[in-house]
């Protein structure tokens, strides 16, 4: 059934699952950055890509992360400052997120 479900899903919102759950999991930036640049190539090398198609949903995924970006940094704002573990979290995704907003970026300039 997931797998039904899987292949039903945008290209675009698997992406988006995917870099959430890397996020959640506190991936470092760096790794982040790659992963964006690994779904980018994975898009181009599909047998019908068009890399329009693929600047498009650059696009959407770029929306989507900035939209993250402003609601993590809100969360971060909610986190108790006496928390040390939780305002670590906090800032190591919003980190995460900035990054892989920023490489998403950086391809739609070089798309």
């Amino acid at each position: 059934m997931a797998a039904r479900q899987r292949a039903a899903m945008r290209p675009l919102d698997v992406a988006l699952v995917r870099l959430q759950t890397m996020a959640a999991r506190g991936v470092q930036p760096t790794r982040m950055a790659r992963e964006v640049e690994i779904i980018i190539g994975e898009w181009l090398g599909e047998v019908d890509a068009d890399p329009a198609d693929v600047k498009t949903r650059l696009d959407e995924l770029h929306e989507q992360l900035a939209s993250g970006v402003v609601d993590a940094e809100e969360q971060v704002s909610y986190v108790d400052p006496d928390e040390a573990a939780a305002v670590k979290q906090a800032g190591v995704t919003l980190a995460a997120l900035v990054a892989t907003r920023d490489a998403v970026e950086r391809a739609r300039d070089t798309l």
